[in-house]
């Protein structure tokens, strides 16, 4: 049961405050999650469905959005670019006109121009890659996450300030997402006059990482960069701490998951990773993190209050506007909403004006801390 004070909270957390709260809902508001629900990044998509159906859940008991209840509507499109126009079309098939998601930056860019030439409302809460929107002049994609282009900077800044390296190696696993923010690392570390010793891509999906893990040793290097999902992460730092190589290794938030350390065991201690702010522990979102621990669900994950945030951009345009896509995406392109995240606002291409990527030591327990070195 919800009291008035706990309700209060919800709605002004959500900005429905004066949505109609009490109407009977005669129609509803469909809005498609498209993320991974086959394949290896599948934690990914079970992050963005926590917060996404978090928000929706709260919006739905507060009476929904101008007396619509909203309905969640779940595609697949396994983080795979081939996959990502499968998805987008059997999202504009459905006449749905709202999207959380894609989810993974490949998928995302092959995406895109079908959300945005069918005039829907995609509001990415993970999709990282400046690719997605860059020159693109897309109207309809938003983000409610930070870009390679902001993320790298924050890598480098504590690699060059406080982790110190003498040479460094940075690694990628050949695709959109992982090439664009490993370069967007090296890029910065040269401009300060570190040492890259190595930059070189590796298949996703292998089992044996060896060869890299030779050539490393041989660069001599005392730090690696990669850039990447977890899988191969995880892989990189159990088969170098196998084969005797002694580095500190760190990367984006696509290797900030849980699964990781089922991967990398104990080696896993120490991995640094660039993720968005804790906003879970923001005092603000006391009551939006109350309602994800009440279904067991975690709110201080990479993904899960970005989508939270996603969610309720759209819903803020519905409130304002009313259930007009065309309409939402116009609005959104002028307005400040204030989210979980903070007030959020977006510049003509759809990206944040600006976003607080942080530096965070993981731990083999499968927690993580504010890194210091």
């Amino acid at each position: 049961m919800t009291t008035p004070f706990r309700m209060h909270s919800v709605i002004a957390a959500l900005g429905l405050a004066g949505a109609a709260l009490l109407l009977p809902a005669h129609a509803q508001i469909k809005i498609a999650m498209v993320m991974p629900t086959t394949g290896p990044l599948t934690q990914y998509g079970d992050m963005v469905k926590e917060g996404v159906t978090t928000a929706v859940e709260l919006a739905n008991a507060a009476g929904g959005v101008n007396g619509k209840k909203i309905e969640l509507v779940s595609m697949d499109d396994a983080c795979e670019p081939k996959q990502g126009p499968v998805a987008a079309n059997r999202v504009v098939n459905a006449k749905i006109g709202y999207v959380v998601g894609p989810v993974c930056s490949g998928a995302s860019i092959a995406a895109a121009p079908i959300y945005n030439n069918e005039g829907v409302v995609v509001v990415t809460p993970s999709a990282t890659s400046p690719a997605l929107t860059d020159g693109k002049n897309y109207h309809f994609i938003f983000r409610t996450i930070g870009r390679d282009d902001q993320q790298g900077p924050s890598a480098a800044k504590f690699i060059v300030e406080k982790a110190k390296p003498k040479k460094v190696a940075v690694l990628h696993d050949k695709q959109s997402y992982g090439q664009g923010i490993a370069s967007s690392v090296r890029d910065d570390l040269k401009k300060a006059g570190v040492q890259v010793a190595l930059f070189e891509g590796i298949n996703a999906g292998d089992s044996d990482y060896s060869a890299v893990i030779t050539k490393l040793k041989s660069a001599g290097v005392d730090f690696v960069y990669y850039g990447g999902y977890h899988p191969e992460m995880g892989l990189l730092l159990r088969q170098a701490n196998e084969q005797g190589l002694k580095v500190r290794m760190m990367g984006p938030e696509g290797v900030g998951n849980p699964e990781v350390n089922a991967i990398a065991g104990p080696a896993v201690e120490g991995m640094l990773v660039t993720l968005p702010a804790d906003f879970s522990a923001n005092p603000k979102n006391a009551a939006v993190v109350k309602a994800f621990q009440d279904k067991k669900r975690n709110p201080s994950g990479a993904f899960q209050l970005t989508s939270f945030a996603a969610t309720q951009a759209i819903l803020d345009g519905i409130k304002a506007v009313g259930d007009d896509p065309a309409k939402v995406a116009d609005h959104l392109h002028k307005a400040t909403v204030e989210t979980v995240l903070g007030p959020v606002s977006w510049n003509k291409q759809g990206d944040l004006n600006s976003f607080d990527f942080q530096v965070f030591e993981w731990h083999k327990d499968g927690s993580k801390s504010p890194a210091a070195k």
